[in-house]
């Protein structure tokens, strides 16, 4: 597994026991058996997105919490390299390591400059991908069950809106149940590559490279790509009450 895809499960047991919520009751409120949250939280398994977004609705954190928080506990968690200190601990400039960035952990700067350390010393320089530009290898990956990956396209600190690029690999969907899932929000699309089966409500609609798709989050809806190539697309999910 590549060094950028992100661990969530640890971030999802954290605010579930912060929350004073047994695995049960969790478990009770998003219609799933308490074995997968447990597996989800072990990170035996990932979740689809239609029960990241249930799960992150019943806790009451946005898929941006999830994203921040993985990030930095996957970086403190890297083990130390020879010579070097431990990783410092959450909230002190760590920064998650991405492809492309030679080996070693990711320090940030104040200036938000994110430096390669291995056991040579400082090896290179590069924006950290909290910054206003996120280069390509910099981009913070989650890999979803059912097919489905989001690579997360920049953040505005305080901002609460989901900047993602959105891959369906051939037969990935949102939900293997069909599940529709809803949420807080408005949702954005934009469909670059392949095709996508869009589902709202009672409808369905085919997307195709070109094609732009918007609608309130709290409409039951689902995704799935019934093509042979990946469909991948721009996708904005604003948190209610914001553009």
């Amino acid at each position: 597994m590549p060094a950028a895809v992100l661990r969530i499960g640890g971030r999802i047991r954290a605010e579930r026991v912060r929350k004073g919520i047994s695995l049960r009751g969790l478990a009770r409120g998003v219609g799933l058996s308490p074995s997968l949250i447990s597996q989800i939280e072990t990170g035996k398994c990932q979740p689809s997105v239609s029960t990241l977004y249930a799960i992150t609705t019943a806790l009451g954190v946005s898929v941006q919490d999830v994203f921040a928080d993985a990030a930095l506990d996957d970086a403190a968690s890297q083990p130390a390299e020879d010579g070097l200190a431990p990783a410092p601990a959450r909230g002190a400039g760590i920064a998650v390591t991405s492809p492309g960035v030679p080996a070693g952990r990711l320090v940030t700067s104040e200036r938000g400059v994110a430096t390669a350390v291995g056991a040579t010393g400082v090896r290179s320089g590069r924006p950290a991908a909290g910054g206003p530009v996120v280069c390509p290898g910099q981009r913070e990956i989650l890999e979803l069950d059912s097919g489905v990956t989001w690579q997360r396209l920049g953040h505005v600190p305080g901002s609460h809106v989901d900047f993602l690029m959105v891959t369906y690999a051939p037969g990935g969907c949102s939900s293997e149940e069909g599940r529709l899932m809803e949420h807080p929000g408005t949702e954005y699309g934009y469909l670059m590559q392949g095709e996508l089966v869009v589902t709202l409500g009672f409808r369905s609609h085919r997307l195709t490279p070109g094609d732009a798709v918007s609608f309130a989050s709290a409409t039951p809806h689902s995704y799935r790509n019934d093509g042979d190539v990946p469909a991948v697309g721009i996708w904005f999910v604003a948190g209610p009450g914001r553009a």
